[in-house]
């Protein structure tokens, strides 16, 4: 008989993820270069360089890290050792990292909003406009407005009347765990807002006028531009 694949969703499931992978490694480096607690490790470009690792992965990493309470991100300084890498430190089981998250939803919901521009009604249009106000009102408000914005991408995904593209969505949403919000406290500026609150007019509009090519563009340009932002910094 052949011999069985290892390769199947079971296994998959088992094999850690990368960024957990990354900071393992970065708690390796601390131990082999003697840095102690309380200094500061290299910069992000010369830790990616010495791992062999993209900046994406890194900051994953590092996030983890930071939740572990391992190292200390410190605003305009750098990142520093907060804990002896000898200590048996457990790192937070955060789910899929955002940036694996980020991919997934570029792929999905811009197929998603070209849908939704050929077949909502007017009710489903009305509904997005709905989020988008809604989330124009509570800007101030992080967590209005967190829900405001979970809303639109859901309102669009209700406007395909496809309930199994809802779900898949609602699933991605909800893996928004704690990387990812530690990471948009660290990276999320005021024009990032600002650039989003555009960029849900923009894809409203499309959906509105039944621009499919148009709705598709706006929404990838969107969530491409929420991961420029969150792996460059």
């Amino acid at each position: 008989m052949p011999k069985k694949s290892s390769s199947t969703p079971e296994a998959a499931s088992h094999e850690p993820r990368l960024y957990r992978v990354v900071a393992d490694r970065i708690q390796q480096l601390i131990a082999a270069e003697g840095i102690a607690a309380g200094e500061r490790l290299p910069s992000e470009r010369d830790l990616a360089t010495k791992l062999s690792v993209s900046r994406a992965s890194l900051r994953e990493a590092l996030i983890a890290l930071e939740l572990g309470g391992v190292i200390e991100v410190r605003g305009g300084s750098g990142v520093y050792v907060s804990a002896l890498p000898e200590a048996d430190v457990a790192l937070p089981e955060a789910g899929p990292g955002p940036f694996e998250v980020l991919h997934a939803r570029r792929l999905i919901e811009a197929e998603i909003a070209a849908i939704a521009a050929r077949v909502a009604t007017p009710g489903d249009v009305d509904a997005i406009l709905k989020a988008v106000e809604q989330m124009e009102a509570s800007h101030a408000n992080k967590a209005s407005n967190e829900q405001a914005d979970r809303a639109f991408h859901l309102a669009i995904a209700r406007a395909t009347g496809n309930s199994a593209l809802v779900g898949g969505l609602d699933y991605l949403w909800n893996q928004r765990g704690r990387l990812w919000h530690k990471l948009k406290e660290h990276f999320q500026t005021e024009e990032l807002r600002q650039e989003t609150l555009k960029d849900h007019r923009r894809i409203l509009e499309a959906i509105a006028a039944g621009d499919p090519a148009g709705a598709r563009k706006a929404m990838r340009s969107h969530l491409e531009r929420v991961t420029r932002t969150f792996s460059r910094g």
